[in-house]
């Protein structure tokens, strides 16, 4: 079928725009403009979700990153900063909602800028919960493709984040879709 009449909206821009500039190739726009409206589409997704369990992708973010981190499931605000490619600004904000819903705690003030953050509790139980039902989400997502299809795009996925790391100079995992990384 010829590009132009595709149902697909991608395939549609992508040949409107080689009608209009023969000169300049559109082939990214196959890519890019698909890997965006994913990362929409599963970033709306996730946020539907937490919102359903009254979380968010901050609390998400700060209580799996403790998580993740194993006993004591304690870390200082500069990690939790650095892990997460945030200000420490940002870091407290979270920090106090969470500490204010019971899922984390201070531990111990280090220095006037650092304080152990641990999970409490029901932290713990938050975190598991929420990542348990982010997971089982994104995999029901994912069914629509065999497990090649999803071994392949995960393998290719992870050649093209590491070659656009390289090409661009970033060191650091970026941030979520929305985040920019020169706010840090």
């Amino acid at each position: 079928m010829d590009e132009s009449t595709s149902d697909d909206p991608v395939d549609a821009i992508a040949a409107a725009w080689r009608r209009e500039l023969p000169h300049v190739s559109v082939e990214s726009i196959g890519i890019v403009t698909r890997v965006w409206q994913i990362a929409k589409l599963l970033g709306d997704d996730r946020a539907r979700l937490l919102r359903a369990r009254d979380a968010d992708m901050a609390t998400l973010d700060l209580l799996s990153t403790l998580r993740r981190h194993g006993r004591p499931y304690r870390m200082t605000t500069r990690e939790l900063a650095a892990a997460s490619l945030i200000t420490a600004g940002a870091i407290t904000q979270r920090v106090d909602r969470a500490e204010k819903q019971g899922l984390v705690r201070r531990a111990g003030r280090l220095d006037s800028r650092a304080v152990d953050v641990e999970l409490t509790e029901r932290g713990h139980e938050t975190a598991d919960e929420l990542v348990a039902a982010v997971l089982a989400r994104e995999c029901e997502l994912l069914q629509g493709l065999s497990r090649g299809q999803r071994e392949q795009l995960a393998s290719t996925l992870k050649a093209l984040l590491g070659h656009l790391s390289d090409e661009l100079g970033v060191r650091e995992r970026p941030g979520h879709v929305g985040h920019h990384t020169s706010e840090v």
